[in-house]
């Protein structure tokens, strides 16, 4: 069968898939075929039996709008079912409107939220420059793909990332630009007049121009670009938008819905396929994008059989061990804190960190420009930088680029071989956080760091003061917010995140120093923080007074005990809301014990949500308006968050 006919009957498949469930995208999907097409026809390097097979090439839709798309191809090599097309966009299908990672189907990343997808990809470049440096290119040597489109790169989330790209000469990494020119209001010249070759050439990276149906100019600009080991490469594919249809080329009518039926019976006619057929592909074209099967399976085979030779060496099996078998803690010698002494939580976390990173190799991250102040300077300065020179290093210098860091973390994460963490203030979490709720959706275990979390950085005034942030990042579905008391719950906090296997966590740390907890209270710190919440200061006689607190008001929480000391006081510390409200009932009840006290909250930020704690007819001492510049003191105390102002309001509502 010739080449023209297997990707008409292609079209003819996407065509029938959108129509059938009446919702979806037609247009980019059939602009994007002929790049798409070749390459999982020609290009890819993959296991036809085993979609999450280790050194694959990674293959990225960021416009997943075109999920259409990958899934034909998908089903075209063996990784979908044609029952999964019929149920494209059904309920519970393994085809859903956007791709959604999935190991079993080879979709390799959830997007849709554009330009993502460009950020996951170069996430994933970085994962295996770093891998191959660390275990050698027989053990790891893969390239990184991605197909965007142009809301794509209206995204400044995929251009912070391409720029990084450049930076780090991720040569590895091919990307294939859509150029439809039509977007889903209209033409792109409408909203924009980017020149996107300069801008990328200005990155760094090369760039190619080519007709984006001309399928030898994209065997050939996919060739320069795995040619290339210093750059990144762009390939501008200059398509129609809806190729190949009977009047409604170029259409942007034809962007987010399906074809009307009579233009798909003279789409087809047009293509040489039967109109009364649907979802009609022939054996000859199954077996046109199956028949590199063999021969992959033979280089699959090759690699196993190296690898399983290689780990016959014990420093390189240990060395592997470390970064794809279950996680070991036990090289890790985790640093003590002196009790009574003060240290702020994110001085805390630093030492945490190096300790960390010396007994879990696969430890990697940084932070947005923030290193000193998020105390990653020191593991900066002990693993080095990665950079083009230098693809050992640990440290990713992500300069100010919030939403670009969590997004290409999420790409590392994906890539599977590595624990990424970023870092920056709590403040900026807003900047980051639509990388965060695809992290947490995806169930990637990485980590982001927050310093600065509080009213208490004084000074820097309320740009730079985060009240709801705490509260907004606790709404996330399927994510772990950990607000540490003090350095021994931030040890605890950090040991249990490396843990995770399916969540995500934001770790929030202070910038002002916090009492360590005294000695005898370590122990029970440690189990406290695996249950999420725990009484860390009880009462003999029944509590009159119960406070629930998080970060660095447990200790505006113990010193208002001291001031109420005639009362029965009990102090109940939540570092982890989400695992207190894991834990079962009877310890929950234990913890928050209906004893007729009068409950209290703490925290400084947002009030909102504390009324699961404390009820309808408790205080809630918090932050619901923008803070003040002025010394961190003196805004607490404009607040109302001092322990004399607490105890006071506790008193008057005591009666």
């Amino acid at each position: 069968m010739n080449t023209t006919q297997a990707f008409n009957e292609i079209k003819g498949l996407i065509m029938d898939t959108v129509r059938k469930a009446d919702s979806g995208h037609t247009g980019g999907a059939l602009s994007s075929l002929d790049f798409a097409g070749l390459l999982f026809r020609d290009i890819l390097t993959y296991d036809p039996d085993d979609p999450q097979w280790l050194n694959r090439d990674r293959f990225v839709l960021s416009a997943g709008h075109e999920s259409a798309l990958l899934y034909s191809l998908l089903y075209l090599v063996g990784y979908m079912e044609l029952d999964d097309l019929l149920n494209f966009r059904q309920l519970g299908s393994r085809t859903p409107g956007h791709p959604e990672v999935d190991q079993a189907t080879g979709v390799e990343a959830t997007t849709g939220p554009l330009g993502q997808g460009v950020a996951m990809a170069v996430g994933m470049a970085v994962a295996e420059e770093m891998l191959r440096a660390r275990l050698g290119a027989d053990a790891v040597n893969h390239a990184t793909y991605c197909l965007c489109s142009d809301g794509d790169l209206q995204e400044p989330v995929a251009l912070g990332a391409s720029a990084l790209a450049g930076h780090w000469r991720l040569g590895r990494l091919i990307m294939f630009y859509d150029s439809n020119q039509v977007q889903i209001s209209g033409l792109t010249s409408r909203v924009d007049s980017t020149a996107i070759d300069r801008v990328f050439d200005g990155f760094g990276w090369q760039v190619l121009d080519v007709d984006g149906h001309d399928h030898s100019a994209i065997k050939e600009a996919v060739a320069s670009g795995k040619a290339n080991d210093t750059q990144p490469t762009l390939i501008i594919g200059h398509t129609i938008m809806a190729h190949g249809t009977a009047t409604m080329e170029g259409s942007p009518d034809t962007h987010g819905a399906p074809l009307p039926p009579d233009e798909i019976a003279a789409t087809k006619t047009k293509l040489g396929l039967d109109p009364d057929k649907t979802f009609h592909l022939s054996p000859e074209t199954l077996s046109t994008f199956r028949q590199r099967h063999d021969g992959l399976r033979r280089q699959v085979a090759d690699w196993k059989s190296q690898l399983k030779e290689q780990r016959q060496d014990s420093d390189f099996d240990s060395l592997w061990s470390s970064f794809f078998d279950q996680l070991d803690l036990g090289g890790v010698t985790w640093p003590e804190f002196e009790a009574g002494t003060s240290m702020a939580t994110r001085k805390a976390f630093g030492k945490v960190l190096e300790a960390v990173a010396q007994g879990v190799p696969s430890l990697v991250g940084g932070s947005a420009d923030l290193e000193p102040s998020n105390n990653t300077a020191g593991f900066a300065k002990a693993y080095g930088d990665f950079s083009h020179d230098n693809r050992v290093g640990r440290s990713l210098a992500y300069g100010v680029r919030e939403f670009p860091m969590g997004a290409i973390n999420n790409g590392i994460a994906l890539h599977g071989g590595l624990l990424p963490f970023d870092a920056t203030f709590l403040v900026f979490s807003d900047y980051e956080r639509p990388s965060l709720r695809l992290r947490a959706m995806q169930k990637l275990p990485a980590l982001a760091v927050y310093t600065h979390d509080s009213i208490f950085v004084g000074e820097d005034g309320p740009t730079h003061q985060p009240v709801e942030h705490i509260m907004a990042l606790r709404t996330i579905p399927n994510m772990l917010v950990f607000r540490p008391a003090e350095a021994v719950e931030t040890a605890a906090c950090m040991e249990l995140i490396l843990q995770q296997t399916t969540r995500p966590s934001a770790l929030l740390l202070t910038r002002q120093g916090i009492p360590v907890l005294p000695e005898h209270l370590h122990q029970i710190a440690r189990i406290g923080v695996t249950r999420g919440g725990y009484i860390l200061q009880d009462t003999p006689a029944t509590a009159q007074v119960t406070v629930f607190a998080t970060g660095s008001e447990v200790a505006l929480a113990l010193s208002v005990s001291e001031l109420l000391n005639d009362l029965a006081v009990r102090v109940i510390s939540i570092p982890c809301w989400e695992l207190f409200f894991e834990q079962p009932e009877e310890y929950q009840q234990t913890v928050m014990a209906d004893d007729g006290s009068l409950r209290v909250s703490l925290e400084a930020g947002t009030t909102l949500g504390w009324e699961r704690f404390t009820g309808p007819r408790g205080l809630n001492f918090g932050i619901n308006r923008f803070g003040a510049s002025g010394p961190a003191k003196e805004v607490g105390a404009e607040l109302g968050l001092t322990d004399r102002q607490v105890a006071g309001c506790i008193r008057e509502a005591l009666g």
